[in-house]
């Protein structure tokens, strides 16, 4: 592929599609700008239209290699079933999927079948293999639909997916000597996607901030005007990026036009000149 990718699973839909790949270097943006680029120049050519097809940029979740990747692949393979465009049992007459370039090809030399394989018990790139991964789909298939659903909806949502030590290394490495744009390009995060990365950022130095405090988050008083939430607000306006609105809701100080006339008070009452303040704020902004 033009751009070294590794794909473990595609799916095209009526509207959308869907692909589990790995890049070789971080070309994300990039390759996705070629990709959509071409994928429309051609479609347009082929029905005689004009315009773009698609609605928006698209939407990357950061996986973790092995066992949530391979439930991605999952996810993608299935999706026709669960939009309702063919039986778990016809899932390889659906054409427009990795599926079957995997199961009875042709299968191009950038589909990459071993990660699924290995994820799915430890099966062989035979007919065998493959039948037992066919099977494995129709039992994941057949699941409870409401706990199906769920579990399928938690894949699309936020920046990444795998476990909290993943996630963690990741936003450490996404979070030193690199641009907030550097960033999103990176992952190809969404608005909200990039709004939840951002959010967990601000409530680990929200944490940290009330341990150099001595407070603790869990028994914050109830008064939305209270000292120490009032402290602690200031300090995270002064230390991140923080909005009102997270703040008001995370805090519990009710409105966020009340925050910033709170910690503006807190100010010109002198608290940030407050020796404590300004030792804990230093620790977080040098």
């Amino acid at each position: 592929m033009k751009f070294r990718w590794d794909v473990h699973a595609y799916v095209v839909m009526r509207n959308h599609f869907h692909l589990a790949l790995e890049v070789a270097e971080p070309n994300l943006s990039a390759g996705m700008k070629w990709l959509q680029g071409t994928w429309s120049a051609r479609t347009n050519r082929f029905r005689g239209e004009t315009g773009r097809p698609f609605q928006g940029r698209f939407k990357a979740l950061h996986v973790e290699p092995g066992a949530a990747l391979a439930r991605v692949a999952h996810y993608i393979h299935l999706n026709p079933v669960r939009a309702g465009v063919v039986p778990a049992d016809r899932l390889l007459s659906y054409r427009w999927s990795s599926l079957g370039r995997f199961v009875s090809g042709p299968r191009p030399r950038w589909l990459q079948p071993s990660m699924l394989l290995a994820e799915s018990g430890g099966l062989r790139d035979s007919p065998p293999g493959w039948r037992s991964y066919l099977a494995y789909l129709d039992v994941l298939a057949a699941a409870e639909p409401g706990s199906r659903e769920e579990k399928f909806a938690h894949l699309s949502r936020g920046w990444a997916l795998g476990s909290a030590a993943f996630q963690e290394e990741l936003r450490q490495r996404l979070t030193t000597g690199v641009s907030r744009r550097e960033r999103c390009e990176i992952l190809g995060l969404d608005r909200d996607a990039h709004e939840a990365l951002r959010h967990r950022g601000w409530e680990e130095q929200l944490r940290e901030i009330a341990v150099a405090f001595g407070v603790s988050l869990g028994a914050l008083p109830p008064a939305k005007c209270a000292p120490a939430k009032v402290r602690l607000a200031a300090a995270l306006k002064q230390t991140t990026s923080a909005s009102n609105a997270w703040l008001a809701v995370r805090l519990q100080m009710g409105s966020p036009s009340g925050i910033a006339s709170l910690v503006r008070r807190f100010r010109q009452a002198g608290g940030a000149r407050d020796a404590e303040f300004r030792i804990v704020v230093s620790r977080f902004t040098t």
